[in-house]
């Protein structure tokens, strides 16, 4: 998978609340779910984090590379999450896929209609 290339960069309070959050909801810690992501994650002090990394709260622009297609959503966690605001919750694949990559970056997971390969277009943080 070309998700072991990019690095999962994260803040400390988004860890330390997705963290808290994956204990309370356990999932498989195998390959593309956010267990795993959390796992391998390289955990930096807030001012720390790269302007450019996707984080909770993030507004992201992403192009799936087989058609084109350009999609933009803000990642929240599950309580915030509503399609038709265009907030998916961090435990979405697509969430969990991007959470902490940055811009440019490209990324292979399995959504429910297949293995599907994006690459992060714009992000932007969003007020909280």
């Amino acid at each position: 998978m070309n998700n072991q290339r990019n690095t999962v960069i994260l803040s400390e309070d988004d860890f330390r609340m997705l963290k808290q959050f994956a204990e309370h909801f356990p999932s498989s810690p195998n390959e593309m779910t956010l267990s795993y992501e959390l796992n391998r994650a390289i955990v930096v002090e807030n001012d720390q984090l790269p302007e450019d990394s996707v984080r909770l709260n993030s507004q992201v622009r992403v192009r799936e590379l087989a058609t084109n297609k350009e999609m933009e959503f803000c990642i929240v966690m599950p309580s915030l999450a509503d399609i038709k605001q265009k907030k998916i919750s961090v435990l979405t694949p697509m969430g969990a896929a991007l959470i902490g990559l940055c811009k440019g970056e490209t990324i292979e997971w399995k959504m429910p209609a297949g293995m599907k390969k994006f690459e992060v277009l714009e992000v932007n943080q969003m007020a909280m």
